[in-house]
Formats: C-alpha cells, structure tokens, sequence
C-alpha cells in the first residue's frame, strides 16, 4: 500500500513538471541547439542554412578587434558594478536600514528607476546628456557654473562610463533593497550583544554586519556580473555602440550582426560565446561558493 501511495506521488509529481520542462525545452534547450547549429554556417537567416563553414565564425569573431573591443567594455562594466555600484547599494543600505526618518520615501524613491523600461531610460538620459546647453539638463547645469560642457556621449573617453552612470542609477535600488532585506535577517540581539562588550560601528560593519550578510553579497554580486554582460537596450538606444565602437558590448555586437547586417549565422556564433562566458562564470562562481561554504 505504502509503496503503491509512492508511486502516486511520483507520478503527480512527474505531471506537474511537464509544463515547465516543456516550456524549458521550448524556449531555452532547443533554441541553444539551433543556435549553436547556425552558428557553423554562412546564414543570412533567409532560406535553408546550406554554406557550411564549421568553425570559421568562431575563428572570425575571436580574431575581430571590435569584438575583443566590446569584451573588454563588457568586463569594465562588470568591474565597476563590483567595485563602485555594489558598494554604494550597501552604503545606502545600511543608511536607510539604520532607523532613519522616512526611510520608506528614501527606499521608494532609489528603488524607482528600477520599474521603468530600460527604453524609457535610455531616451530619458539621452536627452539628459544633449551636449546643447539649451536641450540638456546635464551641460546646463555646467554652463551654470562656468564648468566646460562635454558631449558626454559623443566622448569616447566618457560615453561607457556616462552609460554606467545610467545603468548605476537604474539598478541600484534594486541590489540596494536586497541589501536592506539581508539586514532585516540580521537579529539585532547580536549588535545589542556587540555594543554591549564595547564594539563601535565601524567594527560592527566590519566584523559582524557584513559578514551576516555574506549570502546577500553573493547573490547580489552574481545578478549583477551577468546583467552587466547582458546589457543591451540601454547602450544600444543611446549609442549604438558608437562613437568609433567605444561603447559597444556584447549584446550589441550580437544584434548589429545578427539584426541589422542579417549575418545570422555569425550572429550565432557570438550568442554562443556569450553563452560560454556566463556557463564559465557561472560554473567557477558557484564552485568558490561552495567552497567558501564548506569552509565557514
């Protein structure tokens, strides 16, 4: 009898899995596949893909300046998403965690730029960054004070990082309350505790809040290494990847080929890679995790 109730579970089970592993096969595994199949031809994307190249594409694309060009502008959006973007969520965290008065107004008002279309952001600071005094806040605000006004993304010294300000300002309330809901978890018996045998705040952050926090940090840190490689709307409604490919990325490179060029088999090719980098730091990340678990 007890063997016979398992086997029913199993089964409902099995049943309530199939919507999902369709949907998974459908929409994730078997495009992956076709991809990767395109990928080893010469395919305009119009009729049969028939002009085998094998791996031609994938010689092509890691020999292609502009694409070694675009991983690198992947990498430095990824770089200073650690190491200043993180950072200032934290900060900002731990402020408006802290008891402060109208910290609701203070979480809703950073956690705004989250909901709105990265569309409507991009064409909101584009025209932000008009280099017209006349047209655009920012240079307005320049003139103003007898500063030199700058084509902020007519530069290509400042146009990846005038797009990381943006990508800054719209994700940072997000990783922000991710950080605030860690410090909701933190009992505040043990900082009670610690003031108590004389620990000061800059020694609680450093030894007690940030470590309670480690799992937050983790998470937050892999959400943003892989929304950083995965940019797109933003750079593309505001650049294109220009000026002279200072601001192209990855999945701007993917498109350009793909979409506009309608080289869709190279296209392919650079879907896989993309693909290849987040597996690699997907795989070597969460091995260091675990690692790092297995030793706390």
């Amino acid at each position: 009898m007890r063997t016979r109730n398992l086997s029913k579970d199993r089964i409902k089970v099995f049943l309530f899995l199939i919507p999902a592993a369709a949907l998974i096969l459908t929409f994730l595994v078997i495009p992956i596949f076709q991809c990767g199949y395109y990928s080893l031809f010469d395919w305009n994307g119009m009729g049969p893909a028939e002009d085998f190249t094998g791996l031609q594409n994938l010689k092509n694309i890691l020999t292609n300046k502009v694409f070694l060009k675009a991983v690198g502008n992947s990498f430095t959006i990824v770089a200073l998403s650690l190491f200043i973007q993180l950072p200032m969520a934290l900060f900002l965290a731990i402020v408006i965690g802290r008891g402060i008065r109208g910290r609701a107004f203070y979480r809703t008002v950073f956690f705004l730029p989250y909901v709105l279309s990265e569309a409507i952001t991009a064409v909101m600071w584009r025209i932000l960054y008009n280099p017209e005094p006349s047209r655009g806040f920012i240079n307005a605000v320049f003139q103003a004070f007898g500063w030199e006004t700058k084509a902020w993304l007519g530069d290509t010294s400042l146009v990846l990082f005038s797009i990381f300000v943006v990508l800054t300002w719209k994700y940072i309330g997000f990783h922000m309350l991710l950080y605030i809901t860690g410090l909701q978890n933190i009992s505040k018996d043990i900082e009670e505790a610690a003031l108590i045998d004389g620990v000061n705040r800059r020694q609680m952050l450093t030894y007690i809040t940030i470590p309670l926090l480690a799992g937050t940090i983790r998470t937050s840190v892999y959400l943003s290494v892989l929304g950083s490689l995965q940019v797109f709307a933003i750079v593309w409604i505001m650049t294109k990847g220009g000026p002279v490919n200072a601001s192209e990325v990855l999945s701007t490179y993917m498109y350009r080929f793909s979409f506009v060029r309608f080289q869709l088999g190279y296209g392919a090719g650079v879907a896989i890679v993309m693909l290849i980098i987040a597996l690699i730091f997907s795989i070597t990340y969460m091995s260091f995790v675990r690692r790092t678990e297995h030793i706390a």
